[in-house]
């Protein structure tokens, strides 16, 4: 196994089979340092930090993605094929478009829509909507039963843009029939499908573009606590089931 321009992994092994990824490495760090047991760091490479310990008996690895389409493109590819990762779960925050979400409500992504040609000019996809894994997803409603983390079931707008000129909340969530607004899931999806791996995504609402509202950098921080609670639950679920 040789090491990828990314990610700087050349022994089987090292990375486990299913990956929670949130976008700030830093992010990564925290919860493997908070909820893995003997947390090694498998990746400092451009300071995208991997991390792989063990969760109840399961071995798991923590990485970030970086921020948005092209970025998390490159990691969950290189993921998927160099590293014979078989799921990868997306944590993140997101921006509400409805006003029947609130700060810190918890999402699962049903379907990401995008204007972004990423999919098209990776691998010739002319969908713009994907749908999350069906057997991620129902992981994560029995996760949600457990630990008692209610989740809303939407889908989203993987946006390759975070400041636009002009406001689309209107036009995303009555002509898209998309309640939230991300940078990442769409292109995580579709990774998945062309190298026939699994994906889904949780998400956290940090900033309502309704109400005008938004979390601090803190706030964010702890609020995360609950959907690496929930994704490591789900991770759970899936390796007893198989």
């Amino acid at each position: 196994m040789k090491p990828t321009p990314h990610i700087q992994v050349d022994q089987e092994g090292v990375i486990a089979k299913m990956v929670l990824m949130p976008g700030d490495p830093y992010r990564a760090k925290f919860i493997a340092e908070t909820y893995l047991e003997n947390p090694v760091c498998f990746n400092f490479v451009r300071g995208m930090f991997g991390f792989t310990g063990y969760y109840k008996g399961m071995k798991v690895s923590i990485m970030g993605s970086g921020m948005g389409m092209p970025s998390i493109g490159i990691y969950s590819y290189e993921l998927f094929t160099n590293y014979d990762v078989d799921v990868i779960i997306r944590i993140g925050s997101a921006g509400s478009y409805t006003d029947k979400l609130n700060l810190f409500d918890v999402l699962l992504v049903k379907n990401a829509y995008s204007e972004s040609t990423y999919a098209l000019a990776q691998g010739g996809e002319t969908r713009d909507r994907l749908p999350g894994n069906p057997e991620i997803n129902d992981a994560i409603r029995k996760a949600s039963k457990v630990t008692g983390i209610p989740i809303y079931e939407c889908d989203v707008h993987s946006s390759d843009v975070f400041y636009r000129k002009e406001n689309c909340r209107d036009y995303m969530l009555k002509e898209k029939g998309c309640e939230a607004v991300e940078m990442e899931a769409f292109a995580l999806f579709h990774n998945a499908n062309v190298t026939g791996k699994k994906a889904a995504c949780i998400l956290t609402i940090s900033d309502s573009l309704v109400k005008m509202n938004e979390t601090t950098s803190e706030q964010r921080q702890n609020s995360f606590r609950q959907m690496a609670s929930l994704g490591l639950e789900t991770l759970l679920i899936l390796n007893k089931d198989n």
